[in-house]
């Protein structure tokens, strides 16, 4: 009896070897089509969305160009970038790592790596992948950085350096190390002149600079902030940057955010000048709103989670 036994386990894991090197690796089902969570560094556990056909499709594209030249850089970050674009952010971090491995001098990987550690809520880690991209581009000429999610206008608005620099002074933030995070900003700042790269920096300048209570670099941080600007995508941050200036009233932008279920960004800076300017329990209440939505990877929502425990609790 125990010699037919053996002799069906040996026939069982043969069919499965041979199904198993007959799949093709452009259509074989992924672990990010297959999870439908993820459980950050701080053990916290999110639902991911379902990706759109659209997302999906970019994602398969991009694999494919991945198996069919795993040595190039470009389709290593693509893969990358279009994995992270369906929430799997761990996958996307292991596809950066593989690339760390063979283009050890290539700052595009630890901005990248670096972006998807803090998706995970993992700060430190995020803070050393965007240090060694910034000792890597010292020295080397600015590159527009292509869209992965075009704006509706399809133009491009950041750059390598200010990513790397806007990153590494978020992570910093997060980690409550607010000079650091400043002179972070301040370098993205300096290291583009479109509005869309000043009003988003500028924003996250005003956040340390409350934090610092530094006040008087109030001027110096609103400095280059006009009602008339040329945005393409940063919309909510050059609301809050009129608002922190004094060319916009706070009411107008209460009525924005009323019952909106998006636009964490918006809702985070209002939530943040309302604290520091006496109106707690109304800041409380969009920080709540932040907390209860489903934008778990966006910025806004991560900074929230970090600064409610600390201001409410």
């Amino acid at each position: 009896m125990f010699f037919p036994f053996k002799s069906l386990l040996f026939f069982v894991f043969s069919l499965l070897l041979l199904w198993s090197c007959t799949q093709d690796s452009s259509t074989v089902e992924t672990s990010a089509e297959k999870s439908q969570m993820i459980i950050t560094a701080k053990a916290d556990t999110f639902l991911l969305s379902k990706p759109s056909a659209k997302t999906l499709e970019q994602f398969n594209q991009a694999r494919e160009e991945y198996v069919a030249d795993k040595d190039n850089a470009d389709n290593i970050i693509w893969y990358g970038r279009r994995t992270a674009y369906l929430g799997q952010y761990y996958d996307a971090i292991e596809i950066y790592s593989d690339g760390i491995q063979k283009f050890p001098d290539d700052p595009r990987l630890y901005r990248h790596r670096g972006h998807r550690y803090i998706s995970v809520r993992d700060f430190d880690k995020a803070i050393a992948d965007l240090e060694k991209a910034a000792a890597l581009i010292e020295g080397t000429e600015n590159k527009i950085e292509p869209d992965g999610l075009p704006n509706a206008q399809n133009i491009p608005v950041s750059s390598l350096h200010g990513n790397i620099w806007y990153h590494l002074g978020l992570a910093y933030y997060l980690k409550q190390d607010f000079q650091r995070s400043f002179d972070c900003f301040m370098n993205c700042r300096n290291s583009g002149s479109n509005d869309d790269n000043i009003v988003s920096s500028t924003h996250w300048l005003f956040m340390n600079m409350l934090r610092m209570e530094k006040d008087s670099l109030k001027d110096q941080v609103l400095e280059p902030i006009k009602v008339e600007a040329n945005i393409i995508e940063n919309f909510s941050y050059h609301q809050l940057c009129q608002l922190y200036k004094g060319l916009l009233p706070v009411d107008s932008l209460q009525a924005t955010v009323a019952g909106s279920p998006s636009g964490d960004a918006l809702k985070y800076g209002l939530a943040t000048w309302l604290y520091f300017n006496d109106s707690k329990d109304e800041a409380r209440e969009l920080f709540e709103e932040i907390l209860d939505g489903k934008s778990w990877s966006s910025f806004g929502y991560i900074a929230t989670e970090e600064d409610f425990p600390r201001y409410f609790d």
